[in-house]
């Protein structure tokens, strides 16, 4: 990282996530495949925009054709088989394009199948409960082209849960005890999955194709027109100069830039391709320069105002505002990053590492100087989103201004025709976004001035920072970005419809529950009555159950599969034992992203440790150290639900105490790790600080000042050890 350093190429970029990440390894092809693909994935995206800004269609047709799109050209961007991923393509009378017949015959029927559920919805009222013969082949097509889409963009882990529930749905009888009931015939279920909007209809698409896509695109755009580096160069700024400068400008530029990306692979391979160098170069070890990239990326998906696919699914399923899900997030993402920045700063004392030098970071005057107009598209999403205004309607609006603010302004050179086009297209977004005027009268306001600009623009021989063809190709991008997440969405409405029909939640919820309450029965014989409640013993061992179910089950899936699946079996369990809805949903919601750090499959430290030349396993369980802020904070807000600020009970007091001791708990905690605070710590100063930040941690003012206490003699003997000269450096 030194001052000329910018993100990669988009290609570059592209290739380390293809690399990596199997939702991005994208089939190579030639023309005519190249021009209908790319043809179909801007329409996909241009669907998207036009119903963010314009008006949602009916809710049966708005989905069918968002899954449309996104399962048809799965088949057409997604190889069969990831050998097909490396060779080179060829076109000829049985590979169009290089794409085979077949995909092509698959891509087209699957889309048929999606489609006929918004050609009969009219109807579709007399055919519930009651399917004919062509329904039930329409829904028996997209339920295997659905499970094929959903393996071939992300593997095998989700479409076999699937077909796991789909066998329990059919096989009822079979099943022992509490597990066992009257089963469902073929057609049952079919007609439970496709005709209606408990199955693939379902929640989990309709918020992907209603908020998901729609920030997905957003990041691209923002990151395109320069915002990601305006984020990555305020980071090194603020904290590039201090020991181990490179490792903490990795965990405020992954803060920042994880508020576009919302995605932890993405969020790693770009700051990481900056960063990680610049780690190993001060004397990081190359595990380590990985570890904290990965553990660092990780937060992408639970900071605001944008975080993962998760957050909006919650806006459905506890229907509360996103400004609430906002809110709650911002303490629990602030100790994650926290966590991760003190083992950082330990280890970088406990090395004796620099800084980086002023000649190695960017000037930040300079940089506020070329990019501040890219601040405006998320200064508006943030502001319509604390308004109170729709998701989607923030989205529009931030992925236009990204659009005027690319097209529009330099890096250098604005003249007065720049700064009056960017002012007089922002004034007519906001008019047309916040006028009651008839939607066909704001498509004509809005084409009206785009079209004006332009022609001015080409008149003048005016440019902007990045080219009108670059828009087209975001278009593209975004859309590719957000397949593997549509087809996952479908394939958990099967999960969800399963469910709703035969009632396995709530066994589910029994199950645990019943296991919780023997273990505690059994920790309240051993350990003083005084300690805990028998109470809140069932609802740590029902949390530890749920949270391991929720790492289990994110080795194979991603986090909004993850999310949705354990919110349907586990969220339940908590609810029943008295923690809040909105505190049971972000507690499975965190467990779920800690999967991106966990081995052995740990895809963001994968992808880290290949850009630091590390052993991947090693790499993650040095993430999974750095983030275990993430794993004790959700016990934390479920035990003392104020640190979610929104969470009902909060009390200045409660919240204040429980923030303090937080703090308190995870430098601790960390310094017990690095094995180091003032100089390098002995044995028995480890471990009681592992004691004491336990203490400190668990809510409330006693166990606090329990903690300061045990805390005591440690810090003492710090302080002496400090004085009497003793660093306890390693080489760097």
């Amino acid at each position: 990282m030194n001052s000329p350093a910018t993100l990669p190429s988009d290609v570059s970029l592209q290739a380390l996530e293809e690399k990596f990440d199997p939702e991005m390894r994208f089939r190579p092809t030639v023309p005519p495949a190249v021009w209908i693909v790319a043809s179909l994935l801007i329409a996909l995206s241009s669907f998207h925009y036009y119903t963010a800004g314009f008006g949602l269609l009916r809710e049966a047709t708005h989905r069918g054709v968002h899954l449309a799109f996104v399962l048809g050209l799965i088949f057409l961007v997604f190889p069969w088989h990831r050998g097909a991923y490396e060779r080179q393509p060829r076109s000829a009378w049985y590979s169009p394009g290089g794409v085979p017949l077949f995909d092509w015959i698959l891509a087209l029927v699957c889309a048929v199948s999606v489609l006929y559920i918004p050609y009969v919805f009219d109807d579709l009222a007399f055919r519930v409960g009651n399917p004919s013969l062509l329904d039930v082949a329409m829904g028996t097509v997209l339920i295997v082209t659905l499970l094929e889409a959903t393996r071939r963009s992300m593997g095998w882990p989700l479409p076999i849960i699937a077909l796991v529930f789909m066998v329990y749905a059919l096989f009822g009888p079979l099943f022992p005890g509490l597990l066992k009931h009257s089963g469902a015939t073929w057609g049952q279920l079919v007609n439970h999955q496709y005709l209606t909007s408990q199955g693939i209809y379902g929640v989990a698409v309709g918020v992907v194709a209603t908020y998901v896509f729609h920030f997905v695109l957003f990041g691209v755009v923002a990151t395109r027109i320069g915002l990601g580096q305006l984020f990555l160069d305020v980071a090194a700024s603020i904290a590039g100069r201090y020991a181990g400068g490179p490792a903490k400008v990795s965990v405020f530029g992954s803060a920042m830039f994880g508020m576009l990306s919302g995605s932890s692979v993405a969020n790693a391979v770009t700051v990481g391709s900056l960063t990680i160098p610049a780690m190993v170069r001060v004397g990081y070890p190359r595990h380590f320069a990985g570890a904290v990239e990965a553990a660092s990326s990780t937060g992408g998906q639970i900071t605001p105002p944008i975080m993962g696919a998760a957050a909006f699914l919650m806006i459905e399923f506890l229907a509360v505002p996103y400004q609430t899900i906002i809110v709650a997030a911002i303490v629990p993402a602030f100790m994650h990053f926290f966590g991760v920045f003190m083992q950082v700063h330990f280890e970088a004392k406990r090395r004796g590492l620099r800084g980086l030098t002023p000649e190695e970071m960017p000037r930040l005057w300079q940089s506020l100087t070329l990019r501040w107009p890219t601040l405006i598209p998320l200064l508006l999403l943030i502001g319509i989103l604390v308004t109170g205004r729709t998701p989607y309607l923030a989205a529009f609006v931030g992925i236009t201004s990204c659009t005027i603010v690319g097209l529009t302004t330099r890096e250098r050179g604005n003249g007065v025709a720049n700064w009056v086009a960017l002012l007089g297209l922002h004034g007519l977004l906001l008019v047309i976004a916040f006028s009651g005027l008839d939607a066909s009268v704001r498509i004509g306001l809005w084409a009206g001035g785009a079209l004006l600009t332009i022609a001015a623009y080409r008149l003048a021989g005016l440019r902007g920072r990045i080219a009108p063809a670059t828009m087209v190709e975001v278009f593209e991008t975004g859309a590719k970005y957000a397949l593997a997440v549509g087809a996952a969405a479908g394939t958990v409405g099967i999960v969800i419809g399963v469910v709703t029909l035969t009632g396995v939640g709530f066994k589910i919820s029994f199950i645990i529950t019943s296991a919780a309450a023997s273990v505690a029965e059994f920790l309240a014989s051993a350990l003083p009555a005084w300690l805990a409640s028998l109470q809140s013993l069932t609802l740590l061992a029902a949390l530890v159950m749920t949270g391991v179910v929720c790492i289990l089950m994110g080795c194979g899936i991603p986090t909004t599969a993850n999310y949705i699946i354990m919110v349907t079996v586990a969220a339940p369990t908590l609810v029943q034992l008295g923690v809040e809805p909105l505190v049971a949903h972000f507690f499975v919601f965190y467990y779920g992203v800690l999967a991106d750090i966990t081995p052995p499959v740990a895809l963001a430290a994968y992808a880290a440790a290949g850009m630091a030349g590390s052993d991947p396993f090693h790499t993650g369980n040095t993430a999974f150290r750095l983030g275990l802020g993430k794993v004790l904070v959700p016990f934390v807000f479920v035990f003392s639900p104020a640190l979610l600020i929104v969470a009902k009970g909060f009390t200045p007091y409660d919240f204040t105490v429980t923030f303090a001791g937080c703090v308190l708990g995870i430098v601790a905690l960390s310094a017990a790790l690095s094995r180091y605070f003032l100089t390098e710590m002995k044995g028995w100063e480890r471990s009681l600080a592992v004691l004491a930040a336990l203490l400190l941690i668990a809510p409330g003012l006693r166990p606090t000042l329990f903690g300061l206490a045990v805390l005591a003699p440690v810090l003492v003997s710090q302080v002496r050890g400090w004085r009497g000269g003793g660093r306890g450096a390693l080489a760097a």
